[in-house]
């Protein structure tokens, strides 16, 4: 099997990006096989979602057909509209005797200040990126959702860095393959697990970096608005599993986001994970949840790593330029 190192390793799984340029906005569309069971954990305090309820164990509907990820704050949520336009016209959906209904789960993120706030994702672009879906190689960085992320607000928009979007994943031995898309715009500061090192944040008035616990503790607080930030992001694993078990998985996940994120799942973010399983190979929820989290931390790192520098926000490889 070719491993690309991103979700779509998952069997099952294709990926779409459509992006707003000059306007830094953009959505991310997953389209999904047949089977798939869903979930979803939101830890932020300020989300933008749709269709999260039915994705509670105690509620009806197991199977989706697709899930939105995009920007454009409350705007962006139209792009799960032309997901399932795409979806209807393939004949995939929910079949309820008279039609089929697509079930597209879907969340936003806010990067209304970034570029042209009238530049959000529709209808249309949602359309665009779920025809474009392809499991294979896949670009990371200023793309999708991703396009107008950014990272280490605390201080303001004029200290943050870019964010983006992000993959990886884990191929084991026995068979379970395990995959994270994220697409990174918080509040808060982006850490290396490994080493501790702050890989982007706040930039001080000499470009140097500052732990965002500095600036909540020493300096003058900055009046953000809630649901300004927010993470979100969908893990995926091959394993079998049931609805009340991917749920888990999903609230597992998060932990990836803790190891890269300080501080997250703040008042100011909406911080949304997605689980899904394709329900292909045996394996435990303890498993498949330590691995997503570790899966989906690799995948913030490379989000980072591949962002690149737009008016206003340098990227994390402009970071030497920024320190003594």
């Amino acid at each position: 099997m070719t491993t690309f190192n991103n979700i779509t390793d998952v069997p099952g799984i294709k990926v779409g990006n459509v992006e707003a340029v000059p306007g830094y906005s953009g959505c991310t569309v997953l389209l999904l096989d047949k089977g798939t069971i869903c979930g979803v954990d939101v830890r932020g305090a300020a989300p933008g979602t749709r269709e999260t309820e039915l994705l509670a164990p105690m509620n009806l509907v197991e199977e989706v057909h697709g899930i939105c990820l995009s920007g454009g704050s409350a705007y962006g949520l139209d792009a799960a509209s032309g997901v399932m336009q795409y979806l209807e016209e393939q004949d995939i959906g929910l079949d309820v005797e008279i039609c089929k209904v697509p079930i597209v789960p879907a969340a936003v993120l806010f990067d209304l200040p970034v570029g042209d706030p009238t530049a959000r994702p529709t209808k249309e672009m949602g359309y665009q990126a779920a025809k474009r879906a392809i499991r294979g190689q896949l670009k990371m960085g200023n793309i999708g959702a991703g396009c107008g992320a950014t990272v280490g607000k605390i201080a303001g928009q004029e200290r943050a860095m870019k964010g983006g979007l992000g993959y990886a994943s884990r191929i084991c031995p026995n068979g379970l393959i395990v995959g994270a898309a994220v697409a990174v715009n918080a509040v808060g500061e982006i850490r290396n697990p490994s080493t501790g090192e702050i890989i982007a944040g706040v930039r001080d008035d000499d470009g140097q970096i500052k732990e965002c616990l500095h600036w909540m503790m020493n300096e003058k607080p900055i009046a953000l608005l809630p649901g300004t930030n927010t993470t979100i992001g969908v893990v995926a694993s091959n394993a079998i599993m049931t609805k009340a078990e991917v749920n888990k998985v999903a609230s597992m996940a998060h932990d990836g986001l803790a190891r890269t994120i300080y501080p997250v799942h703040t008042m100011h973010d909406g911080d949304t994970l997605f689980a899904v399983a394709t329900s292909k190979v045996n394996a435990t929820v303890d498993l498949v949840g330590t691995l997503t989290a570790e899966v989906l931390a690799e995948a913030v790192l490379n989000a980072i790593h591949s962002a690149e520098s737009i008016p206003g926000f340098p990227s994390h490889r402009d970071l030497l330029k920024y320190r003594k």
